[in-house]
């Protein structure tokens, strides 16, 4: 197909700032509304989510993310693309489910069921699995409030184990309940820790979310995903799509011609994809700046990133590809931020940027501090402009 247009680098943070609700005058009033502009949000770390909520709304609390995830149950906890634990929208779980959960299912249990037999548990490993599994459903039938990691190793003492020789790194019990959970057999239900850990009650999906979504084939659920992830982050290329799916390409190609999605050039002489309905050019929104958490889905959401991260992804990422917390301005990354020793936000920035940019991040620091209220937010994920403060630093206060 023939490219249809050019979008060029400064439309892609036009894009960007409008559909992921970042710019303040396109700020969203709900949980629901914020993953709904993001599609997914990443919940590796349970901070994250809360996090990424309050960058796109002047309103939302931890206790709006309790009703969404815990009473309302509008978002769901599920993990998918590459093997990653997400926030999805409820209706969008079938989609989850049939595609990059199930992939992901099979890849653990094919691991699972090899470090099985390398620890001499049971016949091919599958059988062990399956017994594992039973075990553990059972279990969680007659406790519809779910258990505990800790009470389920205790309730079920074939999990409860040490396997030496095998190429995993985590316990067999996390592994089988990781492998649960990427079935969609349970689910991590209520949360028995504060808002920035994860300790959730495991419970069987059924009971969790009471009617079960209907579902749909591996084919419907990638294209869903895909035409979701489009909207908010289009245009993207072939290459990011199959990042962020952790599938290959055969199942990107065949999702973007049921889409009938449409070519165009970017800057560098990339080919992006967009929906049919979603040529027209995005007007500047003006200027923003915003402070993102660990692992933000705007930050983690293209394997090409030069077009918002510049010549700082080095800084802003780990070794592993991991985010660290970036700072934003007018579609950019720009720095990081950190608390001090009582919590104030300070920003660390890796550029000169103009007076009226720097108050505006300035604000973002001030706005975050008094949302935290002293709380300093936990991270296994530091990048190297978080550990070593570049020479831009601020009080984390309006001037």
């Amino acid at each position: 197909m023939v490219p249809v247009r050019h979008v060029t680098d400064s439309e892609r943070r036009a894009r960007l700032a409008v559909r992921h609700a970042l710019a303040p005058a396109f700020r969203v009033a709900s949980p629901e509304a914020v993953t709904a502009a993001l599609t997914v949000l990443h919940a590796t770390e349970p901070a994250t989510v809360h996090l990424s909520c309050w960058a796109r709304s002047a309103s939302v609390t931890v206790a709006d993310l309790d009703r969404a995830l815990h009473t309302d149950r509008s978002l769901v906890k599920q993990l998918a693309m590459r093997r990653t634990l997400f926030v999805f929208p409820r209706d969008l779980l079938p989609a989850a489910w049939a595609g990059p959960s199930a992939r992901v299912a099979a890849t653990e249990r094919a691991r699972m069921a090899k470090d099985a037999v390398l620890a001499g548990l049971a016949g091919d490993g599958h059988d062990w699995l399956d017994r594992a599994r039973a075990e553990v459903l059972a279990v969680l039938a007659t406790e519809p409030e779910g258990r505990t990691a800790i009470e389920l190793r205790r309730a079920v003492p074939m999990i409860d184990v040490k396997l030496t020789g095998t190429t995993g790194g985590q316990a067999p019990a996390a592994r089988v309940l990781t492998q649960l959970g990427a079935t969609a057999d349970m689910v991590r239900g209520v949360n028995t820790g504060g808002w920035h850990t994860s300790r959730p009650r495991w419970t069987l999906m059924k009971d969790w979310l009471g009617e079960i979504p209907a579902p749909v084939t591996a084919a419907e659920g990638y294209r869903e995903l895909i035409r979701r992830w489009l909207f908010s982050f289009g245009p993207g290329t072939e290459d990011d799509l199959v990042w962020w799916l952790g599938s290959t390409k055969a199942v990107v190609r065949a999702a973007l011609a049921d889409l009938g999605a449409v070519p165009v050039t970017l800057d560098h002489d990339a080919t992006g994809w967009l929906l049919p309905d979603d040529l027209d050019e995005v007007p500047d929104p003006g200027p923003w700046a915003a402070l993102l958490p660990v692992l933000d889905p705007t930050v983690m959401g293209w394997q090409h990133r030069d077009f918002y991260l510049g010549q700082h992804r080095a800084a802003l990422f780990d070794t592993r590809g991991n985010a660290g917390t970036t700072a934003w301005a007018d579609g950019r990354a720009v720095g990081c931020w950190v608390q001090d020793e009582s919590g104030v936000v300070e920003l660390r920035l890796l550029e000169d940027v103009p007076d009226a940019t720097r108050h505006a991040l300035d604000t973002e620091a001030a706005r975050l501090t008094t949302w935290l209220d002293g709380f300093r937010v936990p991270s296994l994920y530091s990048s190297p402009a978080m550990k070593a403060p570049p020479r831009l630093t601020s009080p984390g206060a309006p001037r």
